[in-house]
């Protein structure tokens, strides 16, 4: 009985799903509300996110993606509407590290939804059946393909391509929004249409050899890991040289900006002046980190 005991254990232990969420909803400015359906709300999204099998793959306990969503609802539409923001983040581990990169850290502002009180949500990748679903669910694809573009050269496209159902199913609601082009310069639809464009390809290329050719090594061989790093920042210019402004370029810098600096900062590359220059040219918003690698230079 014991033997059969820690054999069901190990397997459910394998088949664990993909994602270790945490859901963070704020809802102060909702006034004159039952407060339980927002604790209703965290507690349905983080059983959606975690118990949900996002992919055919199995997952131990320990790879699991970590991800957080923050949900700061701004306004009530009628008795079950609501609006506001969702940060999505999501972060890899780093071989033989405590370290965990970050690798999504976005802010979408096109975030409306119904939502009632015990409401159970059920995803069918096939059919749009809420908003709130529809959202959740294209940012589950988002980060698990995000990551596996780390760990494997173009390894999420499976992912994305999932993430783009959901988007193309969207598209017929006239209530949600974030879903199309002229909706604005960075929301859902141009997030999957670049992460599926030639023109990014070298910046997700670049992804695999930032993380697994550059970070994992880098504790055991900086010189090397530094060099890997370097390669995949010029293989993102390539693609910003295409597609200047676009936002997976923006998404790249602003998980990426303040632990590029770190890894400059601390070692020394002999064309550093060099990749200042460039990464002023194709990231100008993150030009002041940018110049702290220099200063650290001359410190």
């Amino acid at each position: 009985l014991i033997s059969i005991f820690f054999i069901i254990l190990f397997s459910l232990e394998l088949n664990a799903q993909e994602l270790n969420c945490r859901v963070q909803i704020n809802s102060q400015k909702i006034k004159g509300t039952n407060r339980q359906k927002f604790t209703n709300l965290q507690t349905t999204l983080y059983e959606f996110m975690n118990n949900n099998r996002w992919t055919n793959d199995v997952f131990s306990v320990e790879e699991k993606i970590e991800c957080n969503f923050i949900i700061n609802l701004t306004d009530q539409i009628g008795a079950n509407g609501y609006k506001g923001t969702i940060t999505v983040k999501s972060s890899r581990p780093i071989y033989k590290t405590s370290y965990n990169s970050s690798i999504l850290n976005l802010i979408d502002s096109d975030f409306r939804f119904e939502f009632t009180e015990n409401q159970t949500l059920e995803f069918n990748e096939h059919n749009h059946t809420s908003n709130l679903i529809s959202i959740i669910a294209f940012y589950a694809y988002i980060i698990i393909g995000m990551d596996y573009d780390s760990f494997s050269l173009l390894g999420g496209e499976e992912y994305f391509l999932k993430a783009q159902r959901i988007l193309n199913n969207a598209q017929g609601d006239q209530k949600a929004t974030g879903w199309k082009s002229y909706e604005g310069n960075y929301n859902r639809y141009w997030l999957i249409e670049n992460l599926l464009h030639n023109d990014f390809k070298p910046l997700r290329e670049a992804s695999y050899v930032y993380h697994r050719e550059g970070l994992d090594i880098l504790s055991e061989k900086a010189e090397l890991g530094r060099d890997e790093i370097t390669s995949a920042l010029y293989s993102v210019k390539t693609s910003a040289d295409r597609k200047q402004g676009s936002y997976l370029l923006k998404i790249f810098f602003d998980a990426k900006a303040d632990e590029i600096t770190n890894i400059y900062s601390d070692g020394f590359i002999s064309n550093k002046n060099e990749l200042v220059e460039m990464l002023k040219q194709i990231d100008p918003a993150n030009i002041s980190k940018w110049d702290r690698i220099l200063q650290e230079k001359r410190n």
